[in-house]
């Protein structure tokens, strides 16, 4: 009997020897070719995974991209993340290429965990979901059709500020920012304003954003495990207020071309087919998490800057006030205002430099190709970095100072600054993000001066950058 336990103990160290060196010689597998790029690839399964989103919970993204770019003394470097063989793209060059490139060399990949969160987005690729997309969102997205959508901003704002800000002798910010922006995007997107119907999606939300991105483990408790739930609980709701719009336009209720939803369940495909319900919901998802999440860590991090620099805030105070003195009472803001907030958008865009709420993107290889001298191959995933330009001395002289006047004149070199990203695929939301910005800046800084209340708070990266406490600030009412 002896010998049986024992032979069986064999067996199994052996099972697992043999299963483990299949794990490493199929991961090493993955990796072997001529010319690639040079790096290294981690463990099986994980890769450099968890050095990769460690770096940013330490608050320090820039890190993991710049040791490498140091140790290999290359632009262009082979890792494994998320369970994929990649290669990161670093610098303008990169971006030049990745950019110019897209739907031809690379299209766009997602990780498995977004397919698994968003599951009617696996029924036709990302690029053709994409194309469908940006046929509908111009309508809604282009500075000329967000003309009509600055007084509904200024008035979702002032009642924001009345309700969460005024009154308040200390506020947390990064969550009243997130209230701000996900009323702006259910309003527009959606036309629910109700601020208890749009609290009931708050907390999920913030699960949704924070599981997206991460290993894909479906335990009870992981992140993504999280997300999955806070997905098929939004998407329910969608489906509800899916079912009622149906019903108004069907009645005359609503209009065609009241928002987004309207559009998209009126619109068909070339063979006249119209959206499944669940296929709306999972877009209209995707657009609230796209609408609301970059541009709440943009705000919360305007506070923080203005808070630390006051040269900076008495720049954008004086701006703001020429505006609203102009005003007469009850007068909303109108395009011509936004116009004159030159001197506030560059301080916008120096707090998206230092931090940016989009961290990079992923690609994925269409075919074999060949760039700076190192082969690419077919499948490949392939991630560009906003931080590789945006912190490089190269390109922004002393990287860690804040300075608006970066973004004078012609501003900085084409593709090193790439918050939104860049070309085909450039967030079609730009200019949607630019308004709710500003008028977020206008309404704050007419009422507040304030200071921080955690100096030396540290920022969290996951997967936008986040300040580890919210950002608690005491607040100094203007006196009237």
């Amino acid at each position: 009997m002896e010998h049986f336990y024992l032979s069986l103990l064999l067996v199994f160290v052996s099972f697992v020897s043999l299963s483990l060196f299949f794990l490493f010689y199929k991961h090493r597998s993955n990796f072997t070719g001529p010319n690639l790029p040079p790096g290294k690839t981690g463990y099986p399964m994980i890769g450099e995974s968890l050095e990769f989103l460690s770096s940013g919970w330490k608050g320090h993204p820039e890190k993991f991209i710049f040791d490498r770019m140091t140790k290999f003394s290359s632009e262009v470097f082979k890792t494994s993340l998320l369970g994929q063989p990649a290669a990161v793209f670093c610098g303008p060059t990169c971006n030049k290429f990745l950019f110019s490139n897209e739907n031809k060399l690379v299209t766009a990949w997602w990780p498995e965990s977004v397919n698994k969160v968003f599951p009617s987005s696996t029924q036709s690729s990302s690029n053709e979901e994409s194309k469908k997309m940006r046929k509908m969102l111009p309508n809604f997205l282009k500075p000329e059709a967000l003309q009509r959508y600055i007084g509904i901003m200024d008035n979702i704002a002032e009642r924001h500020f009345a309700s969460g800000w005024d009154n308040q002798k200390e506020v947390i910010v990064f969550p009243l920012a997130k209230r701000y922006t996900f009323w702006l995007a259910c309003r527009l997107f959606i036309s629910v304003e109700d601020p208890n119907h749009i609290a009931t999606f708050a907390d999920p939300f913030q699960a949704l954003a924070s599981g997206i991105i991460s290993i894909p483990i479906d335990l009870p408790g992981t992140p993504f495990n999280r997300a999955i739930k806070a997905s098929n609980f939004i998407r329910k709701e969608l489906v509800k207020i899916i079912k009622q719009r149906k019903i108004d336009l069907a009645e005359g209720k609503a209009s065609p071309t009241q928002d987004i939803l309207s559009h998209m369940l009126l619109t068909c495909d070339e063979n006249g087919q119209y959206m499944a319900e669940l296929d709306i919901a999972d877009k209209i998802l995707g657009l609230l998490i796209g609408g609301h999440d970059t541009a709440s860590a943009a705000c919360t991090f305007i506070v923080k800057y203005l808070a630390e620099i006051p040269d900076v805030y008495e720049g954008v105070y004086n701006e703001q006030m020429e505006i609203a003195k102009s005003k007469a009472a009850g007068e909303m803001l109108n395009w011509d205002d936004i116009q004159k907030m030159r001197y506030s958008w560059n301080v916008a865009c120096e707090v998206m430099r230092l931090a940016p709420p989009l961290q990079g993107g992923f690609r994925e290889a269409l075919t074999d190709f060949a760039f700076n001298g190192f082969s690419i191959p077919k499948g490949w995933k392939l991630y560009w970095s906003a931080n590789s330009t945006h912190k490089n001395p190269d390109y922004f002289p002393e990287p860690q100072k804040f300075d608006p006047s970066r973004f004078e004149g012609r501003g900085p070199a084409p593709y090193t600054y790439v918050p939104f990203g860049g070309g085909p695929r450039m967030c079609p939301g730009k200019e949607y993000a630019r308004l709710e910005i500003l008028v977020f800046m206008h309404h704050l800084v007419k009422r507040f001066k304030w200071d921080k209340l955690i100096p030396d708070e540290k920022i969290v990266v996951d997967p936008m950058p986040i300040p580890a406490k919210g950002l608690p600030v005491r607040l100094f009412p203007h006196k009237a």
